[in-house]
């Protein structure tokens, strides 16, 4: 038998507020509750539904503008959570929330139909607001008990008993990795199959882009180069002008500058500006000499390059031809267009390698995948008698004394999210009835008793949020009511337990009671819930009882029962 350590968790209260203004028939509601097990009650078409409604606006449900009570003002549900014992620190960090001991979700429903959400004064999402919601308050009402037909709901609770958390999330990591991997290898493997077509192409392209210099600025030094080379004489004839004009023996700009340098040296002993402007002179003569000398050089340096003019020009037009031919302007962009296909043919060159690394690498994870999907299996399957046991202690308890499970898990041939099993859940209420799976074989009534008791039996292994049972025991008899409420009062030791029931051994049980009616105002109807005392208690349970009536005998049970 596999060792399990039950969760233990002192009694808490999770739900201790809720505020709902202006919805249905709620025009304002306030109401504190305590930690334990609370029944509420109250006749049909009080409201009770319509309370159940508020609350799940603020666990994330969509709003609607249809529940707005005055259409003119906006809707206020605003519920208060004391969540310091649930381990939510890092929820709220993960979502850049700020975590209260006491935290306060708000939902508001604006006439014009805009919807908002605040987890602790701070806008949220509603995808936010439910997930949060889901770990405060589990409301289960019968037409959910259709989530226990579900593999997935069923696995859960198999993995709950087993302590198989630790390993399943090892196993959801070694998964994400698989199957990220597998699509690395899919997409290598279209890559490949693409780049073997369009390979001999694109080594084309590359090979033509590579065999041409595309470094930046070439295309502008070219063009300057073949202008150059185009026009040898032109440039040749004004170096010589530009020459001549410097150094004419007559009217050359260097040789009347000499002189001007002469006539003005003979005023430097008469003071320093005379002395300044000489220098300034003397400064001019020197660089216009200097440029006389540059011009000869560049003169003699000229010269006629028919070849080399005839290789500039067909590369400048090699790389027009490539700009035309890939559409573009500009050489980056060329280079952009050379190392995208370097790429291309450089990954079909190496994609055989890389498409058998990830194939190892694929296989390596599939094993230890599998290692631990075994593993989670083999626990599932020793956990599975210890599970039936119970499912039959209770449900025996229940009314449901011949009821029996076959319970298997099997291998399947793919890897799930829940591991790599095939659960099969089969169900019989009677003896020498044949098993079914429990949508097609269990009543309305048995499947709320096996929710009821499978809840009951979680609520030992893991740390349930508040747990809100609607209407859960309707359908069922007084003798089997009254242990249902046994098992919800049970349950309420560890966490805290709510129970919207028309039944008053269920009622009974409540740690607390609390009415919903409704109330006359005017020529509005109001829904209104106020806790009861001891009391009112026996009366509205003598009237669960026998009617509005009251009898003797129907005060006299109500005592009982809540003695």
């Amino acid at each position: 038998m596999l060792c399990i350590s039950l969760f233990v968790l002192k009694r808490t209260k999770v739900l201790s507020n809720l505020s709902i203004k202006n919805y249905a028939l709620i025009d304002q509601l306030n109401v504190s509750f305590s930690s334990g097990f609370t029944s509420i009650t109250g006749e049909t078409g009080a409201g009770k539904s319509i309370l159940l409604g508020g609350l799940s606006l603020v666990l994330g449900k969509r709003a609607d503008l249809s529940s707005l009570r005055n259409k003119e003002q906006k809707c206020v549900i605003e519920a208060e959570f004391s969540i310091h014992k649930y381990n939510l620190e890092s929820f709220f960090k993960s979502y850049d929330l700020d975590f209260e001991k006491l935290t306060i979700i708000r939902r508001e429903i604006n006439p014009s139909g805009k919807s908002r959400a605040f987890i602790n004064d701070t806008p949220v999402t509603l995808d936010v607001l439910s997930k949060l919601g889901s770990r405060l308050i589990d409301v289960h009402s019968q037409h959910q008990t259709l989530q226990l037909t579900e593999n997935d709901f069923q696995l859960k609770m198999l993995d709950a008993l087993a302590e198989n958390q630790q390993l399943l999330t090892s196993y959801t990591k070694a998964l994400q990795e698989y199957n990220k991997t597998s699509l690395d290898l899919s997409e290598l493997i279209d890559i490949q199959n693409n780049a073997n077509k369009e390979y001999d192409y694109n080594s084309f392209l590359f090979a033509e882009l590579q065999s041409v210099n595309l470094d930046v600025g070439i295309l502008e030094e070219l063009e300057v180069q073949y202008e150059q080379l185009n026009n040898v004489e032109t440039i040749t004839e004004e170096l010589s002008k530009s020459h001549q004009i410097l150094n004419d023996e007559q009217i050359g700009v260097v040789t009347m500058l000499s002189q001007l340098k002469q006539v003005v040296s003979k005023l430097t002993e008469f003071g320093s500006g005379y002395a300044e402007l000489h220098e300034r002179i003397n400064s001019a003569f020197i660089e216009l000499d200097d440029i006389s000398s540059e011009l000869e050089t560049m003169q003699d340096s000229i010269e006629a390059n028919p070849n080399l003019l005839d290789e500039v020009s067909e590369k400048l037009q090699r790389i027009y031809e490539l700009q035309k031919k890939h559409g573009v302007l500009e050489i980056s962009e060329l280079i952009t267009i050379r190392e995208e296909l370097s790429k291309k043919v450089g990954l079909t060159e190496n994609i055989e390698e890389q498409i058998r690394e990830k194939e190892g690498l694929l296989k390596t994870q599939e094993e230890e995948l599998d290692r631990i999907a075994v593993k989670i299996r083999e626990r599932r399957r020793k956990t599975i008698p210890n599970l039936k046991k119970q499912l039959i202690e209770k449900l025996t308890i229940l009314g449901m004394p011949s009821v029996s499970f076959k319970i298997e898990v099997n291998p399947s041939k793919s890897f799930k999210i829940t591991g790599k099993d095939e659960l099969e859940f089969l169900f019989s209420a009677n003896k020498g009835s044949s098993y079914g799976e429990l949508k097609k074989v269990a009543s309305g009534g048995e499947l709320s008793r096996i929710m009821l008791t499978i809840k009951s039996i979680l609520a030992k292994y893991e740390q349930l949020p508040t747990m809100m049972f609607d209407e859960i025991d309707s359908g069922v008899s007084g003798e089997i009511s009254n242990k249902m409420g046994d098992i919800m009062l049970e349950m309420s030791k560890t966490m805290q337990v709510f129970s919207i029931t028309h039944l008053p051994q269920v009622a009974s049980k409540g740690n607390q009671h609390y009415k919903v009616f409704k109330q006359e105002e005017g020529s509005k109807t109001n829904t209104q819930m106020r806790k009861l005392t001891n009391e009112e208690r026996v009366v509205e349970l003598a009237e669960m009882l026998g009617g509005k009536d009251l009898s003797d005998s129907a005060l006299a049970h109500a005592k009982q029962l809540l003695n």
